[in-house]
């Protein structure tokens, strides 16, 4: 697979994790999308690096993985909370609990 076919693939899964973001009003989808956008953050720099020889993108990415995990963790922890407290998860309605 060359370099080209791997950026476009990331272009691809980076495009549909945006309108997944920007479509959706569930708070739980738009946590997934972005989760997506950064997969193919994630799969552009490993296409580069290993197409370069360098495997400090590589490294690079294990520790955006670790980070990306921690903050869905979190993400997920306040939207479970924001859905006991307002009993909802839609993101127009969560704006409302200000204060």
């Amino acid at each position: 697979m060359s370099v080209a076919s791997v950026l476009w693939l990331a272009f691809a899964v980076f495009s549909v994790g945006l309108f997944g973001l920007l479509a959706r009003r569930h708070a739980i989808a738009a946590l997934l999308s972005i989760e997506l956008m950064f997969n193919a953050v994630n799969l552009a720099i490993v296409g580069l690096s290993w197409s370069r020889g360098i495997l400090s993108g590589v490294v690079l990415v294990l520790f955006a993985i670790a980070i990306t995990v921690a903050e869905i963790a979190v993400g997920l922890s306040l939207v479970l909370l924001a859905a006991r407290r307002a009993k909802t998860v839609v993101l127009d309605d969560l704006s409302e609990l200000r204060g």
